[in-house]
């Protein structure tokens, strides 16, 4: 299985984007090489916009733009991007509903080296607290791609979050439509809802289950809000044990997305595997992974704890 780290599948979509779509412009914060935003930069300089190390004027600047009929792209890392930004993003994008893509990279535990300071761990929860914001994390290459495209044809407000690590490019090509979850898995003991790279965590997770007899369905819920609602009680309804999976903390997150479809209509078993409350800490990205519970082994150990 060939791998690529969605942040990559990124920038190579914005310069495909940029070819067929002439109001899609780009903006970034004087981290063009990492967010992979340079090689729109390359292609379409005059479309391309480095507004320094300032996240929150590039976040008026965008919103500006976008009244203009303008598609704007911002990108910078996740933690400056939704937290340094966030007041710009609710009051200047959110409150006046400017179609604005805020595409955020480097989130989660998996930047790795840069440490607790850099891994943005609460991003979800402070983007799907804003009024009319989608939140979108994709699972792939291929998944990041299509959310680029489908970003730019969704008229509103948009999060979307990538990682920096490379990870597994899904073999089946599956199809991509906001505010519908993918059956990744089929299985009966118990589901697992689980976004960005914890898609292929938790399918390895199940795999690894399913040699010991344990059937484990597991549902790649890659539009955080709006969730998916009919499919997470479906399949709540359908194996009685909901086990969430997410690289972010368990406040606020997908395990609180899912929580509150579930809350009051379906009885089943419930737990959420994700960053507790606490920041992450500097080391090589696997090695935090492992460090927070993150790998497909110890998320299946904690499935079957949970059974």
């Amino acid at each position: 299985m060939s791998e690529k780290a969605t942040r990559v599948a990124y920038g190579e979509a914005l310069v495909e984007l940029g070819a067929v779509n002439d109001k899609v412009v780009v903006l970034d914060a004087d981290l063009a090489g990492a967010t992979n935003t340079n090689k729109f930069a390359k292609a379409y300089p005059q479309r391309f916009f480095n507004m320094g190390i300032a996240e929150a004027n590039m976040v008026n600047v965008a919103a500006g733009l976008s009244t203009m009929g303008l598609v704007p792209f911002c990108s910078t890392f996740a933690m400056f991007g939704a937290g340094r930004a966030y007041e710009q993003v609710r009051n200047s994008i959110a409150y006046p509903r400017f179609n604005v893509k805020l595409c955020m990279t480097h989130a989660g535990l998996s930047v790795g080296e840069d440490g607790g300071s850099h891994q943005a761990i609460e991003d979800i929860a402070l983007m799907r607290v804003i009024p009319g914001m989608t939140v979108i994390v994709p699972a792939d290459a291929n998944e990041a791609r299509k959310a680029v495209f489908a970003a730019a044809e969704f008229e509103g407000p948009m999060y979307l979050r990538f990682a920096r690590m490379n990870t597994p490019v899904f073999e089946e090509d599956y199809p991509f439509e906001i505010g519908k979850a993918n059956v990744m898995r089929q299985g009966t003991d118990a589901v697992v809802f689980a976004c960005g790279m914890m898609v292929g965590e938790s399918l390895a997770a199940a795999e690894q289950l399913a040699a010991e007899g344990k059937q484990v369905a597991v549902i790649n819920v890659h539009t955080i809000k709006p969730i998916d609602a009919a499919c997470v009680r479906e399949w709540a309804e359908k194996c009685g044990n909901v086990i969430t999976v997410e690289e972010h903390s368990v406040i606020g997150g997908l395990g609180d997305a899912v929580a509150d479809v579930l809350m009051g209509q379906v009885n089943c078993k419930f737990k959420k595997i994700g960053v507790q409350d606490q920041f992450g800490q500097s080391g090589k990205a696997k090695d935090v992974l492992r460090e927070y519970g993150l790998t497909a082994p110890q998320i299946a150990e904690a499935i079957k704890a949970a059974l």
